[in-house]
């Protein structure tokens, strides 16, 4: 779709705007933020009318976490696309912004209804951290409960999908619940896109401990153990 949106421009406006885009989706890789945010605004400077380069700006105020400037941005994106995916993120932001509220209102509206399969997922995860916002932590975890247990592991959202759940699990204080979905979704995060694995202390060096023998341990024979104890 971008590319077709780019052919509206020049051939050397479509050329350079889309190096600009590049360089965006390189730098948001590796969470080089000031990088991508002034290859993003200089893609908005060649190509303002096209929204998918106001919708990379907006992703990338996002990622920053500069609320204010990527609900303006992903606003100007869906006046111009006339489409609704950017609903979630919309969502997202309000609640960056401290209004929960209004981040339900989007989630309940119309044009939710109508979104893709992976738009709904993110939008469900939104409302159910806008309930944990809100101090309804039973609510969030109800409104996440069968999505998470029906969906596959092999989604591309289950990673995201099973940490949402997990958190919400533990805002509302069943913490053993939370653990287990924690492990779900780190099984399920090939990508890394959760701190799941970390939270978990799976992505931790085990201690390595030298059990050389000392000048004083020839006598005590090579097959003994230290305590008994496998390795850890």
């Amino acid at each position: 779709m971008l590319r077709a949106e780019l052919l509206t421009l020049s051939k050397d406006n479509a050329e350079g705007t889309a190096r600009h885009l590049v360089a965006v989706g390189r730098a948001l890789d590796e969470e080089d933020f000031d990088t991508a945010l002034a290859h993003a605004q200089a893609a908005a400077k060649r190509a303002g009318r096209v929204a998918g380069v106001r919708e990379t700006l907006g992703v990338v105020h996002y990622r920053r976490g500069e609320w204010t400037k990527a609900l303006a941005e992903f606003r100007t994106a869906r006046r111009l696309s006339g489409l609704d995916h950017l609903l979630p993120l919309m969502a997202d932001a309000e609640r960056g912004l401290g209004r929960p509220e209004r981040a339900l209102d989007l989630a309940s509206s119309p044009e939710a209804t109508r979104l893709a399969p992976a738009e709904r997922v993110e939008m469900a995860i939104v409302v159910s951290g806008a309930r944990v916002d809100l101090g309804q932590t039973a609510a969030a975890v109800q409104h996440l409960r069968d999505l998470a247990r029906a969906g596959s592991p092999q989604a591309p959202w289950a990673a995201r999908l099973r940490y949402a759940y997990a958190a919400a699990l533990e805002a509302d204080g069943r913490t053993a619940e939370a653990q287990e979905w924690y492990r779900l979704a780190a099984e399920a995060d090939s990508l890394g896109e959760t701190d799941a694995a970390e939270l978990l202390g799976a992505d931790e060096e085990p201690e390595l401990i030298d059990l050389g023998e000392g000048p004083d341990d020839e006598d005590a024979g090579e097959s003994s153990s230290v305590d008994g104890t496998p390795g850890r």
